[in-house]
């Protein structure tokens, strides 16, 4: 499975790489925003993003590789601060299928990933 992690902060794309890689899943490739996240979606089975980055937010990012036939069904999960619930509606409506709020433990990163995994297999 290759999974795509997309965060402006390198401390914390590599502390979930580290923690993805715990559970085997080594195939990750890194992005910075959203812009460099669109240039690396080929062969993508999962895309972890951030919400607030530069040159092309979270949201836009997600909007975007909805739009993509062939990304339409690919599960995304939000990985980012609730400042405030009207982020976490804008998630859900821009085509993110599951949000886990920062600060997060390594455990509650890879069961939300194992539950949407499931979901999507559904």
């Amino acid at each position: 499975m290759k999974i795509l992690v997309v965060d402006d902060s390198a401390t914390m794309r590599k502390m979930i790489v580290k923690t993805l890689a715990q559970e085997g899943w080594n195939d990750v490739v890194e992005a910075a925003d959203g812009a460099d996240a669109l240039t690396k979606l080929m062969g993508v089975d999962l895309i972890l993003t951030d919400s607030d980055m530069p040159v092309m937010d979270g949201f836009d990012f997600v909007k975007a590789v909805r739009g993509y036939p062939t990304m339409s069904a690919t599960p995304i999960m939000m990985v980012a601060p609730a400042t405030a619930q009207a982020d976490v509606i804008e998630a859900l409506k821009s085509g993110v299928n599951e949000y886990l709020i920062k600060p997060f433990s390594a455990p509650d990163l890879l069961e939300r990933i194992r539950m949407l995994l499931e979901k999507s297999t559904h």
